[in-house]
């Protein structure tokens, strides 16, 4: 046992030291990781933006004298800018000279006097999404001023405004600010895993498909040692700088959400050191499973260059699912524990939307992630028996 646990921290030891001397392979991690706060700023800062350009807009105006009621009650709304609009409304719109522009036909106060349907045109290319929320409160506003003139219209006539509106809905929201705003950045879950699948990559390759290129892996198998304790150590150097990415990501995009416009956008996050602990424990787990399924792609290729290949093409495929499913709610969704990254998904959004994460939840997905890891392990280390693994070129 001595012997087993001797040879496991001597390659242990190795593998970290081999991994912290490659310097590409640490760029190659830190730079992307780097990133994140820049890219989660920019982000929210459009975000912001377009909920700033909604609150104070500029309405260029063509035909006001045709409906001066109109434009009046416009230009006292809140945030709201009445201006002359210009000559050439599409080819200014084109330039980029102005943003919209409410164009107002010259029929139309002969058709509001007539109780008839009087229409008006937004002009806008439809190309800056930003604009969207602009243009759609003007458009808002301007079917409010609308709504309030057919109720004043039916009083007129002797008809309560309610006889056009049978039906009212109402929208309750039980779910509270903390959780409708877990549910808008879903996309944490996702920066998480890709922090945990990155970390790890470098090493799990190197330590088999680059040592068996280089030649360093035949000595390393002949010493009498059980081929479990080397894979173990290889495996646990990979899961160490693995577990490190991942909070390094964690610490990282914290400070990302910390400086970005969360509270102009109208959203409230609270990302304290409890919830970033239960962040990281929730993933912790899918470290120690995704490096060893790494260390056993990466064994099976011939080369370290395929080796890359096949373990950057293995990211994709636990991406597509929890991309597809990291906005969808996550009541009544127990099978995700059964399944690695949807699991830590499932935790990470509770733990965000400060709900917490349950033991039991917890202990299923160590316990998955125990079984899949030992399945990787063990074909890792019969592959290594084989002689067409460590011999082949």
């Amino acid at each position: 046992m001595k012997r087993l646990v001797a040879a496991f921290s001597v390659v242990l030891r190795k593998e970290l030291v081999d991994g912290l001397r490659d310097r590409r392979s640490l760029l190659s991690v830190l730079a992307p990781l780097a990133l994140l706060p820049l890219m989660l700023f920019v982000a929210m800062s459009q975000a912001s933006e377009s909920v700033e350009r909604a609150r104070q807009i500029k309405v260029p105006v063509i035909g006001a004298e045709h409906a001066r009621e109109l434009t009046d009650w416009l230009d006292q709304q809140a945030g709201i800018e009445i201006e002359q609009g210009p000559d050439q409304p599409r080819e200014a719109v084109r330039n980029g000279d102005v943003d919209f522009v409410l164009v107002i036909p010259e029929d139309f106060a002969e058709r509001f006097a007539g109780s008839r349907t009087a229409e008006v045109e937004i002009i806008l290319e439809g190309m800056d999404r930003s604009l969207d929320r602009a243009v759609g409160r003007v458009r808002d506003l301007v079917r409010g001023y609308g709504r309030g003139i057919a109720d004043q219209r039916l009083i007129v006539r002797g008809i309560s405004p309610e006889v056009a509106r049978p039906v009212r809905v109402e929208t309750i929201e039980l779910a509270t600010q903390q959780q409708r705003t877990a549910m808008l950045i879903g996309f944490m879950p996702l920066i998480l895993v890709m922090g945990i699948f990155v970390g790890g990559l470098q090493v799990a390759i190197d330590s088999t498909a680059g040592e068996r290129e280089r030649g360093s892996l035949e000595p390393l198998l002949v010493i009498p040692v059980p081929r479990l304790s080397i894979i173990g150590g290889k495996w646990l150097a990979a899961t160490a700088f693995s577990l490190a990415s991942a909070v390094l990501t964690a610490a990282l995009m914290g400070i990302g959400l910390e400086y970005s416009p969360l509270q102009r956008l109208g959203l409230r996050l609270e990302l304290d050191g409890g919830v970033m602990a239960l962040m990281v424990a929730a993933i912790v787990p899918l470290a120690f499973s995704v490096t060893a399924l790494q260390m056993v792609v990466a064994t099976l290729a011939r080369s370290y260059k395929e080796a890359q290949s096949y373990v950057s093409f293995l990211m994709l495929l636990p991406m597509l699912p929890l991309a597809l499913t990291m906005n969808s709610p996550i009541e009544d969704a127990s099978w995700r524990l059964l399944v690695p990254v949807l699991a830590q998904q499932q935790l990470i959004q509770g733990a965000i939307g400060g709900e917490g994460v349950a033991l039991v939840d917890f202990v299923i997905t160590v316990l998955v992630a125990a079984a899949f890891a030992g399945v990787c392990l063990w074909l890792t280390s019969d592959l290594f028996r084989r002689e067409r693994i460590v011999f082949g070129r």
